[in-house]
C-alpha cells in the first residue's frame, strides 16, 4: 500500500495503484480531401461536437455566432433556441445528468457570453459536462470599440478564455491549425470521470473561414485511481472494530445497490446529504435522515447518543451545505472519506483523523463487499432514531400551508408517477428537502453548491427534455419571474411543470432576517397572476388557493402534454425549517465581530 501524508493534520492518505481502461469517445469521421477543400471553420467544429457525442446545443443566437450557429442548426444535434443565455446553461447542466450525454451551450459576444457565466459557475461545482462555446471579436478589431467587443480590451481573460477554477479547459481559436489540438483536449476531458466544462471562443472571421485540417482519430487510454487490496483490507478492519455510519452523497448515485448491500450485512446507520436523497431509501429501517440544510434532527441525536466508532464518507465534500461544518458529525476515530477527487477528503473537517481512499465509490464498495465478512452486523442493541414524519390534515379555509402541498406531491407526484422532482434555491428546496420522501435514485435534484437562484426554474426545461418525460420543479414565486424559459417549454411542447410557492416575497430572505433580528428590508413582490402569465406564452396552468383543491390540481399537471404551472398560493407564516443555515449565519456574524 502506498500511503502518503499531507500537510493537513490528522488526514491519512492512499493513493491506490492505477487501473488502465480505454475510454472513448473517438474522433471517426474522416472527410474526403475534397470535402475538406470546401469545409468552414464552423463546420469542422460542428463535426468534432458530433462524434464527440454532443446531440443537443442549447443558447441564444445573435451576430456574433450566427455562422456556427447556422451550421449547427442544419447538423445531426437538436439546437434549441432559449430566451436567455442563463436559462439556457442551466438547462443544459439538468439535460446532461437527465441522459448523460455531454452538452453545447451557445453564446454571441458581449453580454451573450456574461450572462452564460453563471450558469458555467454551477454546472462546474455540479460537475455536468458542458462544452460552453462563445463568439469573440476578431482580431483586426480588437481595441477599436467594436459592437459587443469581446476581447482582452473589455473583458478578464484570465479565468474565462483560459483554464482555471471556471473552466476545466479553455481556449480561443485563432485558426484552423488549432483545431486538432482542441479536439484532443475535450476528448479527453469527456473521458475522464466527474465533470468537464470547458469554453472554445471563435472569432466571427474564424467561424466562416475554409479549413482544411483534417480531424485525425482520437483515443485515449486514461489511468483511474482505484482502491488495492492493501488499502480494502485497511477499511474493512477499520470498519470492523465497531459500529460505523455511512454517510452517502451525491457521488455515490451509481453505487446505490452496492451501498444497500454494504448497510444490510453490517448493520450500519445511514444518512444521506441533501443531494443524495434516495441513493439510500428512505423507508428503510437503518436511514437515519438528511444531514445539513433543512435535515433532520434524528441525525444529530444519533451522533450524539450513539456515537458511532468511525463514518464511511462516500461521494460527498461534507460542504457547509452537507454537514454546516458541526463538530457533533465527527465520529470517535473519525472518517473513513472515498472520493474520486483526491482534494475532496480531509477538507471539510482538517482537524478530524482521516483515511482518505481515491476512488470511483462503486468500484470501491464492490471491492470492500468481497473482502467484508459476511454477516457482519455491528449495529447495536437500541434502535435508531428516525425522522419524524407529521402528516396535516388539509383545510378549506386560508392559504395553501406548505407542509399540506409538500404531502400532496408526495402522494400524488412521488408516489404515483416517474417524475423527476426539483427544488429550487429558497425555501423551496428548504421544504422539498425536508418533507419529501424518495426510495429511488434519481428521482431528486437540487443545486445546493453554487446555489444559483433560477437554476432549476430553468433546469427543469433540459431535464424534461433530456429524459423525455415529465420533469416538475418547486420554485418560489421570486425565481419564477427571474428567468423561467416557459416559452421556450412551449415553443419544443417540453413536458416541464412548475409548482409555484406564490407568497408575494422572498420568502426565505424575510424569514431569515427575522430570525437574525434583521428588520427594515424589503422581501416583497406584487403579487403575480402565473396561470395567465403562462398561458400568454403557450402553456397552460391552474391556480390553487385551498389546500382541498392540491392534489386534483397536481394530478391534472402530470396528464397535461404541455408545459404546466401550478399557481399556488402559499401561507407565508409557516416557517421553513432553515434553522441550521441561521444558526450558522450568526456564528459567523459574531466570528466577524470578534475578530
Amino acid at each position: 500500500m502506498n500511503t502518503q501524508s499531507l500537510t493537513q493534520k490528522n488526514k491519512k492518505v492512499i493513493v491506490s495503484p492505477s487501473h488502465t481502461v480505454p475510454l472513448l469517445p473517438s474522433l471517426n469521421k474522416q472527410p474526403s480531401q475534397s470535402e475538406l477543400s470546401q469545409q468552414t471553420v464552423s463546420e469542422a467544429v460542428v463535426n468534432m461536437l458530433e462524434n464527440l457525442g454532443v446531440r443537443h446545443a442549447f443558447g441564444v443566437s445573435g451576430g456574433g455566432i450566427a455562422p456556427l450557429w447556422t451550421t449547427l442548426s442544419r447538423s445531426s444535434i437538436q439546437v434549441l433556441h432559449f430566451r436567455h443565455e442563463a436559462g439556457a446553461a442551466f438547462a443544459g447542466v439538468e439535460s446532461y445528468f437527465a441522459n448523460n450525454c455531454p452538452i453545447v451551450v451557445f453564446t454571441t459576444t458581449g453580454p451573450g457570453l456574461t450572462n452564460a457565466l453563471t450558469g458555467m459557475f454551477a454546472a462546474r461545482w455540479e460537475g455536468a459536462k458542458v462544452i460552453f462555446i462563445s463568439a469573440s471579436t476578431p482580431a483586426p478589431q480588437r481595441g477599436r470599440w467594436a459592437i459587443q467587443e469581446t476581447s482582452a480590451y473589455t473583458m478578464p481573460i484570465s479565468g474565462i478564455f483560459t483554464s482555471g477554477s471556471l473552466f476545466h479547459y479553455a481556449t480561443t481559436l485563432e485558426n484552423d491549425a488549432e483545431l486538432p489540438e482542441i479536439a484532443c483536449r475535450l476528448a479527453q476531458g469527456l473521458a475522464k470521470p466527474g465533470g468537464f466544462v470547458a469554453h472554445i471562443s471563435i472569432p466571427t472571421s474564424i467561424q466562416s473561414s475554409l479549413s482544411q485540417v483534417p480531424l485525425s482519430r482520437v483515443a485515449f487510454s486514461q489511468s483511474i485511481a482505484t482502491a488495492s487490496e492493501e488499502a480494502i483490507a485497511e477499511c474493512v478492519q477499520l470498519l470492523s472494530e465497531g459500529p460505523f455510519a455511512i454517510w452517502v452523497g451525491f457521488g455515490a448515485r451509481h453505487a446505490a445497490k452496492e451501498i444497500r448491500e454494504l448497510a444490510q450485512i453490517t448493520g450500519a446507520a445511514v444518512m444521506c446529504s441533501p443531494r443524495g436523497k434516495g441513493i439510500f431509501p428512505e423507508d428503510h429501517s437503518q436511514f437515519l435522515g438528511v444531514t445539513g440544510f433543512a435535515g433532520h434532527p434524528s441525525v444529530l441525536t444519533y451522533m450524539q447518543e450513539q456515537q458511532p466508532l468511525r463514518v464511511l464518507v462516500l461521494g460527498t465534500r461534507l460542504s457547509e451545505f452537507t454537514s454546516f461544518w458541526r463538530p457533533a458529525m465527527v465520529p470517535a476515530r473519525g472518517f473513513i472519506h472515498v472520493d474520486i477527487d483526491p482534494e475532496v477528503p480531509g477538507a471539510a473537517y482538517p482537524s478530524a483523523e482521516t483515511l482518505a481512499i481515491q476512488s470511483d465509490v462503486g468500484a470501491f464498495v464492490k471491492a470492500l463487499l468481497k473482502q467484508m465478512p459476511e454477516p457482519l452486523d455491528l449495529s447495536t442493541s437500541i434502535l435508531l432514531p428516525h425522522r419524524e414524519c407529521i402528516t396535516i390534515e388539509p383545510s378549506t379555509e386560508g392559504a395553501v400551508r406548505p407542509e399540506v402541498l409538500m404531502e400532496a406531491i408526495q402522494k400524488t407526484i412521488v408516489e404515483q408517477s416517474d417524475a423527476v422532482v426539483m427544488a429550487e434555491s429558497g425555501n423551496s428546496f428548504a421544504w422539498a428537502i425536508h418533507t419529501l420522501r424518495f426510495i429511488q435514485q434519481g428521482r431528486f435534484r437540487i443545486s445546493n453548491g453554487f446555489g444559483a437562484m433560477g437554476h432549476l426554474v430553468t433546469g427543469v426545461v433540459g431535464c424534461a427534455f433530456g429524459r423525455n418525460g415529465k420533469a416538475v420543479a418547486i420554485v418560489g414565486d421570486g425565481a419564477m419571474l427571474m428567468n423561467s424559459e416557459v416559452s421556450t417549454a412551449a415553443k419544443y411542447q417540453i413536458r416541464a411543470v412548475w409548482i409555484v410557492l406564490n407568497d408575494a416575497r422572498y420568502n426565505m430572505c424575510d424569514q431569515g432576517n427575522s430570525a437574525q433580528g434583521l428588520k427594515g428590508a424589503d422581501t416583497e413582490i406584487p403579487r403575480t397572476d402565473f396561470v395567465n402569465l403562462a398561458r400568454s406564452m403557450g402553456a397552460d396552468g391552474i391556480r390553487v388557493e385551498r389546500e382541498s383543491d392540491l392534489e386534483a390540481a397536481l394530478e391534472k399537471a402530470l396528464a397535461s402534454p404541455a408545459p404546466f404551472v401550478v399557481d399556488v398560493i402559499i401561507d407565508p407564516t409557516r416557517p421553513a425549517p432553515i434553522g441550521g443555515r441561521i444558526q450558522g449565519l450568526i456564528s459567523q456574524r459574531s466570528k466577524e465581530v470578534k475578530n
